[in-house]
């Protein structure tokens, strides 16, 4: 028997997971070389050692389910905790042996406390990048998309289940040639990171500009199996770039214009002048009508230039008292020269006497030219007209502009006054002229309202009280 017992304990030294001889009074009668390893236990047990005593406080306690039932084995999971203050999570193979007057438990514990650690560090990796602010999309060796978060979801306007199982290209603006993406490939198939800036086209077809990184997933064998790609969303800071741009080009042609103005302003005088001297020497009516008619043009062409000067030059944030119906003329009779605007009919109605408002002369003037070269834009190059109506009413002024354009679609009336929203064609507009001009008029304390329907028509209605709270 002796030597029967040592074949035993030699046999189940050999075996790599934990092993014990468990009483149904739940003491160990024997355990493993394994267990001794992990445990810290002794040789042999010494005294008595109830297997609940090797598990820590929070693990699951298994083995009365299979002593108080007729189960033969079962399989569960525990924790151990070693002498060394160590913590071992095990998968449990429980099964029960008769002997003639007793029972005995043959408990086989599985190491998965390196699977375990896995598993929470890939539970706290999935976390992350689920729930980043950055866009993130995983695909398969093949370049299929097996995942994206919600971050990748809202940027690019597609759900979930209409990107899974597509190709990437899905979101691509078509821009790059086909031997750019091939060198991208080559690199990233080979295990190297690639990184660039990248536009991208939304659902909507508006475009998304980002950061991309692309990290090759590799296994332990050092295959390629994935590709995890990165997106930092740097859209507004292209577009800032971009209105930045815009804003020198037209600082630089506000210089233009001063300089132009002064070139023209000369042969202009010159010619006033000459049309004076002959309208004092000729006596036929004819000429003196159609001079008179020179000069109505000259006068005409020397104030739209001082007007376009002054517009362009810039604010100086001053509030004084300003004359709005004025501002409102100015602005259609610089609109009206616009060559999209030669088959547009424009009409200004002041209703009433409308008292002087404290303004920043030029900036009130932006918001009229704004307004009025939309509604331009509206008529899409046909026929239409424009009408400025301008009255008082109780303690503010309401100047209202409506145009026979196109009008609004609904779906984007939520987004009109949001900055870089435009429906005009790439560098046909910034989106940002609304959003100016709503910042402006609030800095006086008025209002900006629109109603628009789609094929009708588009009116803008602007209110500036008399008396502005300071």
């Amino acid at each position: 028997m002796a030597i029967q017992s040592s074949i035993a304990n030699i046999f189940i030294d050999l075996i790599p997971d934990m092993c014990f001889v468990v009483s149904s009074e739940r003491m160990v009668l024997a355990y493993n070389q394994r267990a001794r390893e992990l445990l810290g236990l002794p040789e042999v047990p010494t005294g008595d050692i109830h297997f609940y005593n090797l598990l820590a406080d929070d693990s699951p306690r298994p083995l009365l389910a299979v002593l108080r039932t007729s189960e033969q084995s079962r399989e569960a999971e525990a924790r151990f905790k070693g002498l060394n203050g160590s913590a071992v999570d095990a998968v449990l193979s429980i099964k029960k042996i008769s002997g003639p007057n007793t029972e005995f438990l043959y408990v086989i514990a599985r190491d998965v406390s390196e699977a375990k650690k896995k598993e929470l560090d890939l539970l706290r990796f999935s976390n992350v990048v689920h729930y980043t602010v950055n866009p993130i999309q995983i695909t398969d060796a093949k370049g299929r998309m097996v995942y994206v978060n919600p971050a990748f979801e809202k940027s690019t306007g597609y759900t979930k289940e209409e990107l899974i199982g597509q190709n990437p290209n899905i979101v691509s603006s078509r821009k790059y040639s086909k031997e750019f993406w091939a060198r991208v490939w080559e690199k990233i198939s080979a295990g190297n990171i690639w990184q660039d800036e990248i536009e991208n086209i939304r659902k909507d077809g508006s475009s998304l500009f980002t950061q991309m990184l692309i990290s090759p997933i590799v296994d332990t064998d050092g295959t390629v199996v994935g590709y995890l790609a990165s997106h930092r969303d740097i859209t507004e800071q292209k577009q800032l770039e971009q209105q930045l741009m815009h804003s020198q080009k037209m600082e630089s042609m506000g210089t233009l214009a001063a300089g132009i103005a002064h070139e023209v302003g000369n042969p202009l005088t010159s010619i006033s002048s000459i049309v004076q001297v002959l309208l004092r020497t000729i006596s036929d009516d004819f000429a003196k009508e159609k001079l008179g008619l020179v000069q109505s043009q000259v006068h005409r062409i020397t104030k739209i230039i001082r007007d376009l000067v002054d517009f362009s030059r810039p604010s100086n944030y001053q509030l004084m008292p300003t004359n709005i119906v004025n501002n409102v003329k100015e602005a259609v009779e610089i609109v009206k020269m616009a060559k999209k605007a030669r088959l547009v009919k424009f009409t200004v109605d002041v209703r009433n006497d409308i008292p002087l408002l404290s303004l920043v002369p030029d900036q009130i003037s932006q918001v009229f030219i704004n307004i009025l070269l939309n509604g331009v834009d509206a008529m899409e190059g046909k026929e239409g007209k424009m009408d400025v109506v301008v009255e008082r009413e109780d303690d503010a002024v309401r100047i209202s502009i409506t145009d026979n354009g196109c009008g609004i679609a609904d779906d984007n009336m939520p987004k009109i006054g949001e900055p870089f929203f435009t429906t005009k064609p790439v560098g046909q507009g910034t989106g940002l002229g609304l959003w100016v001009s709503q910042g402006i008029i609030k800095s006086f304390h008025g209002d900006i309202r629109l109603k628009s329907r789609r094929g009708e028509g588009t009116t803008f209605t602007i209110i500036l009280p008399l008396h502005p709270k300071e």
